[in-house]
């Protein structure tokens, strides 16, 4: 049957038809990403491999198969917000991880230094139940570094036992090395100049292992260095307050005078460099000549007794002095008389 026409049927090319859409077509699920997108995604993957181990292409690759993309395939423009959500994510945790790590090597340097290894081990014991540093969250490790920074931590006092003449231990030798390259950056110094100074100023041979008991002394030595490598107008003033260690009242007159002696300057007067590693080696080198002298004085006080002889502990003082096997003979002799006199 024909369709009807008549005066009121407008033709067929006047009828209504759908209108064409205007302006762009917005991107579809399975169009390509755009330019932009692209570049979003490749600075997320940037910044990742900045921060972590992966590489480009192993970062892509997680990606689709997070995003469950055929190996082959590519990401489209309607899995962009997916794909840039899980990037950032990823940015979050290795930004955490690398800040974690960052607060757990501040803590490992300043761990043998003084006694805070044993108060960090009450502290988190403590407070958190174990002693594993691996083991706290970020916040728990910012907490104890910031403690140790601020003198928060009870130190406990350290054993009073023998200094043991032996060398340093792996962990106080990876220390020295850390702060050796620290000064050494500082300075521009070569780092085996460093190590020949440090070893002159133990008074031991760079092809001895460095002496244990001279471990705290270096270490003030090389951080006071350090610290007034910092200033650019340092003063005797300076190097007091550049001290992990106070200068005793004895020590602080013998810089002073030393000082005035040998540079003509007093407690406020701009050192240069070469007469601050002057008077920080006058210093340095007196106190490890002292450490020396107490560790043999401890040594000393705790050796064996040799045992008197209680023939010997017989005689009159006078004869006790003379030693020997004389006197044996003698205490002897004292003893048959006085056995005979008796019976």
């Amino acid at each position: 049957m024909q369709p009807l026409s008549g005066p009121g049927t407008p033709p067929v090319s006047d009828r209504h038809l759908p209108s064409a859409k205007t302006g762009p077509t917005p991107p579809g699920e399975n169009q390509p990403l755009t330019s932009a997108q692209r570049t979003t995604l490749e600075k997320l993957v940037v910044k990742i491999m900045a921060l972590t181990p992966m590489k480009a292409a192993e970062l892509w690759a997680t990606l689709r198969h997070d995003l469950h993309v055929p190996n082959e395939g590519e990401i489209s423009a309607g899995q962009f917000p997916q794909a840039e959500q899980n990037l950032q994510s990823r940015l979050v945790s290795a930004q955490e991880s690398h800040a974690t790590r960052q607060l757990l090597q501040q803590l490992t340097e300043l761990l043998p230094l003084g006694n805070n290894r044993q108060a960090v081990s009450d502290f988190i014991r403590q407070n958190f139940g174990h002693t594993v540093l691996s083991q706290l969250s970020h916040e728990q490790l910012h907490q104890v570094l910031a403690l140790i920074q601020t003198g928060g931590l009870t130190i406990p006092p350290p054993q009073q036992t023998p200094v043991m003449d032996r060398p340093v231990l792996p962990a106080e030798q990876r220390s020295l090395q850390q702060q050796v390259a620290r000064l050494s950056a500082a300075t521009g110094e070569k780092p085996a100049k460093l190590w020949q100074e440090l070893f002159n100023l133990a008074g031991v041979s760079t092809t001895d292992p460095m002496p244990a008991r001279h471990f705290q002394v270096i270490t003030q030595y090389l951080q006071a260095r350090h610290t007034l490598s910092q200033q650019t107008s340092p003063t005797l003033h300076s190097l007091h307050g550049a001290l992990k260690h106070p200068a005793s009242p004895e020590e602080q007159q013998q810089l002073t005078e030393y000082a005035q002696t040998q540079f003509n300057a007093g407690p406020t007067t701009p050192l240069t460099a070469a007469q601050l590693h002057d008077l920080l080696g006058m210093l340095f080198s007196r106190r490890v000549d002292r450490s020396v002298t107490s560790a043999s004085m401890v040594q000393s006080a705790t050796a064996p007794q040799p045992l008197v002889n209680p023939l010997i502990a017989l005689l009159p003082p006078q004869l006790q002095g003379l030693g020997g096997a004389p006197l044996l003979f003698a205490a002897l002799l004292v003893v048959l008389i006085l056995l005979w006199l008796l019976f």
